[in-house]
């Protein structure tokens, strides 16, 4: 029976190559000369520390910019407030989502129901598997995922006969 997996992944190398990227840019703009700001990440959450508001954003828009260049969506990032820190810095943590939350998964499974294709889809831990018996529902399942906005960045994997 045909079956594929929707997921939402980060390649966390890509990742990586985006904030060494954006943290060389930090080192040698102009506008960053003699400033403490920086980027930090630890694989799960990036933290942005600039002197001020108008650096902060500058840092967000260097990292937004290099991460869309490294083709990876930037839904998948999830930006929290700029907060005052020590020193009159200020700092942003940003989140990286990974897999499909289960609301959104349930929100997924209950839309694909409603297309009446003979298909059956089922919530494993991250991700939502889909099978059914002809090849072509599985095909339009994954047009009509993609046509629908989940407000994720999903991927379509392990697609088997």
């Amino acid at each position: 029976m045909p079956s594929f997996d929707i997921v939402s992944e980060l390649n966390l190398q890509e990742m990586d190559n985006a904030i060494n990227q954006a943290t060389k840019e930090l080192v040698t703009r102009y506008d960053f000369r003699g400033s403490k700001s920086k980027i930090e990440w630890d694989k799960k959450i990036l933290k942005l520390i600039a002197d001020d508001d108008f650096r902060m954003k500058a840092i967000i828009d260097i990292v937004q910019s290099k991460i869309v260049k490294r083709n990876i969506d930037i839904r998948s990032l999830e930006f929290g407030k700029i907060e005052p820190g020590a020193d009159g810095m200020v700092k942003c943590e940003v989140k990286l989502k990974q897999g499909v939350p289960t609301e959104k998964a349930k929100e997924m499974v209950k839309d694909i129901k409603t297309t009446k294709l003979s298909v059956q889809a089922q919530i494993q831990e991250n991700q939502v598997r889909v099978s059914g018996k002809k090849r072509d529902d599985l095909q339009q399942v994954i047009a009509f995922v993609r046509s629908k906005n989940y407000e994720l960045p999903l991927q379509f994997i392990n697609f088997r006969d």
